[in-house]
């Protein structure tokens, strides 16, 4: 984790001078004339955000997942920490520290967003120090939002029980989270959410609107099968959609449905594709998605006459999921 301390930016300061270094930056940024908060910017933070870039982490992804700190920012203007934990025997013995800021101007310059990172590096054993190291950098009245990613671990996740206990929301992603992180009894449930969930808003949305349109009684009887292939890619996206799938239309009535997921063969055109099967062959839904050509299309007959519809299709930039993730 070493690696990924030193790929992200920032200027390195000790662990003890992390305020002072935070001061001194923003005081020669606005010394050579750029973007810096003043004194009553400087409280205009809307929330703490801490990330925990797990072992699965690379250098590359761990800058791009900076880079989505920053534009969420640009919105929530936020007091970051990003912690990066290392393996036995990996780097420094002792925990370091980087600070990074970045002004963001709007339509005046009354119209200022500011955001503070505070980037840890630490060994395991320099652990049962890092909360009162995390706490001071943290705002004590502002919200905290804890995102944990390519964790390998559910168990050693929960080891930051500090972090569990006063989040407003924890966040995973199961496209690169174990396969147990959706199933895993976290020490609070109803906080906890997916990523992958959050980027289908758009196509739960359009899903939703669609069928809404018929009776719901005309959408469960007889109905068989619900059948969602899917390309490789996005199979963590097709198992959550499944799941919402299965609960809105349980939620329609009594149904002996059978869901599965199907995954496309490599190559094979589209992202996604839905199909409802009906006893008698008297009725029928079918959906196709595909992500690179923002295309999609219905086609219904639930009774009424045959329904085709063109829509659009599309995954929330990971920055917007973020936000949904987090405040919805």
């Amino acid at each position: 984790m070493s690696a990924i301390f030193e790929s992200l930016p920032g200027i390195e300061v000790p662990v003890g001078g992390i305020a002072k270094g935070l001061a001194q930056m923003w005081a020669d940024t606005e010394a050579r004339g750029g973007a810096a908060p003043g004194s009553d910017d400087a409280r205009a933070m809307q929330a703490n955000f801490v990330l925990l870039l797990g072992f699965g982490t690379t250098p590359d992804d761990a800058r791009a997942q900076f880079q989505t700190v920053v534009r969420f920012s640009q919105r929530y203007p936020s007091r970051v920490v990003i912690l990066c934990p290392q393996r036995d025997g990996d780097g420094a013995p002792e925990m370091r520290a980087k600070i990074y800021g970045e002004c963001f101007l709007g339509k005046s310059k009354a119209d200022k967003r500011c955001v503070e990172f505070v980037i840890l590096s630490y060994p395991h054993a320099a652990r049962e120090h890092l909360e009162n190291q995390v706490s001071v950098c943290l705002s004590t009245d502002l919200p905290l939002y804890y995102w944990v990613h390519r964790f390998t671990s559910c168990t050693r996740v929960i080891g930051y029980r500090y972090l569990l206990a006063r989040a407003s929301r924890v966040m995973f992603d199961s496209a690169t989270a174990p396969a147990e992180a959706l199933t895993f009894a976290w020490p609070r449930p109803e906080i906890v959410r997916d990523l992958a969930n959050a980027r289908l808003l758009h196509v739960r949305q359009s899903l939703g609107q669609f069928l809404s349109r018929y009776p719901a009684e005309a959408l469960v009887a007889g109905l068989e099968t619900v059948t969602l292939a899917h390309a490789p890619a996005f199979a963590a996206e097709a198992q959550v959609l499944l799941l919402w799938l299965q609960a809105r239309i349980t939620g329609c009535g009594e149904n002996q449905a059978r869901f599965g997921l199907n995954p496309m063969p490599a190559g094979a055109a589209g992202s996604f594709g839905l199909t409802f099967g009906y006893a008698g062959g008297k009725k029928s839904f079918a959906w196709r998605g595909d992500l690179a050509t923002g295309h999609a299309q219905f086609e219904a007959d639930f009774g009424t006459g045959r329904t085709t519809l063109p829509a659009s299709v599309s995954l929330l930039p990971a920055d917007t999921a973020l936000s949904e993730a987090m405040f919805f």
